[in-house]
């Protein structure tokens, strides 16, 4: 088993960022790309907001970009999953799905997972009426009845791409107010398309073999309901992937990568941590792939020191 100078832990924007720039300084990095190559990116229709791209990009185009440009500099991609993780004498030991990897260093972008409600009949309607990716299935709910829950820049995005296929769609904010930006909250207002339900959660799923209803609870007026749908799509944030990592690094109370100040450097030496997984505030592919940047050099500095 080689021991390669760094190892890199996921596929999206930071990851790739960071095995660009690695690559062109010439460290020779091992990117293990993990169970969702490309990261979440890959599962947006349109990126409008990526410097470069005035009309907006394709996300899974975005990353195959991004993808062909660090491996035409020489970062070399694998397909496997990281199980365990053990740091030891200022050195890294990755056990995967298909192989196990040593490495000087290693660069932690392994992202986030989508956050659900965690109420009844959720696990039983996964998968089955209730989802957390609009762009993936909204083209089987063709002129069905949809909610999407949430109050963020994604719930809204998710709402705007249901109405090509239908304009039965609700969207649900246990509050009044709207996460988002203002442009988009405009024009969630303006949409026809769309019923904005404030002070609403879900607090059941119901149906047989699959989703077919939801008990909607109004936490203003302490009401229930039950109310006939097809979809329901959650947007209510995420959860860091970081159970490789409880108790060898230190995490923040929200269970984020904890990094210095300015830095991409966590509690142990030689192990840096960029993208989603430490940044819970921006979660932004653009403040991703510059983390990545910020990784790569800091990863540079150190490599250079242990010579």
């Amino acid at each position: 088993m080689n021991k390669e100078n760094v190892i890199i832990l996921g596929s999206g924007p930071a990851g790739l960022t960071a095995g660009l720039y690695l690559a062109r300084a010439g460290f020779k990095p091992l990117l293990i790309e993990g169970s969702r190559p490309g990261g979440w990116l890959t599962t947006t229709t349109i990126v409008e907001n990526y410097p470069g791209f005035p009309d907006g990009v394709d996300g899974f185009e975005l990353i195959m970009k991004m993808r062909q440009q660090a491996e035409k500099y020489g970062c070399r991609i694998v397909s496997d999953v990281a199980k365990e993780v053990n740091i030891e004498n200022g050195e890294v030991k990755i056990i995967g799905q298909n192989d196990e990897y040593l490495s000087k260093a290693l660069i932690i972008s392994t992202g986030t997972n989508p956050r659900k409600l965690g109420v009844e009949g959720e696990e039983k309607f996964w998968g089955k009426g209730v989802a957390v990716c609009a762009t993936c299935d909204g083209a089987f709910l063709k002129d069905k009845k949809v909610i999407v829950v949430g109050s963020g820049n994604t719930a809204l995005v998710d709402a705007f791409f249901l109405t090509k296929f239908t304009s039965e769609i609700k969207v649900l904010n246990r509050k009044d107010k709207f996460n988002a930006e203002k442009i988009r909250i405009k024009e969630l207002y303006d949409n026809k398309d769309i019923e904005i339900l404030e002070f609403t959660e879900i607090k059941k799923f119901l149906g047989n073999s699959k989703l077919e209803k939801v008990e909607l609870f109004n936490n203003k007026t302490n009401k229930t309901e039950e109310v006939d749908v097809d979809g329901v799509f959650l947007a209510v944030g995420h959860i860091p992937n970081t159970k490789l990592f409880k108790d060898k690094l230190e995490l923040t109370e929200k269970g984020y990568i904890k990094v210095d100040l300015g830095s991409t450097k966590t509690s142990q030496n030689g192990i840096f941590a960029c993208g989603d997984v430490m940044d819970s505030k921006y979660q932004q592919a653009v403040v991703s792939a510059g983390t990545g940047c910020m990784a790569a050099l800091d990863v540079q500095n150190y490599l250079d020191f242990l010579r």
